[in-house]
């Protein structure tokens, strides 16, 4: 996210904010990200999201949503597709 830029707050925004962050943070490709649907596997499936990557991505997400995600609440399952993880996502913003 670009300095000054507001975070994204509504769960309706939180798939562009999730193909965005894929996008910037991970450097996948624009195209292939687009295509992505609900049971596009992400861990383990994409490279470019390993394990050290998910802590960039995860900050990466709170600043662009204007969350607050807690380590408890992170487990594998979360990033097992697109749609798991952008389901946690728009409960998030609903909180």
């Amino acid at each position: 996210m670009q300095t000054g830029e507001k975070p994204i707050q509504s769960s309706a925004n939180a798939e562009t904010a999730l193909r965005e962050s894929l996008i910037e943070v991970l450097g996948v490709d624009r195209a292939q990200v687009s295509a992505f649907g609900p049971d596009t596997a992400l861990f383990g499936a994409l490279p470019e999201l390993d394990s050290m990557a998910v802590a960039t991505l995860l900050t990466d997400l709170e600043d662009r949503l204007g969350i607050l995600i807690e380590d408890d609440e992170i487990d594998a399952e979360i990033f097992e597709t697109f749609g798991s993880l952008l389901t946690y996502l728009r409960a998030k913003t609903r909180a």
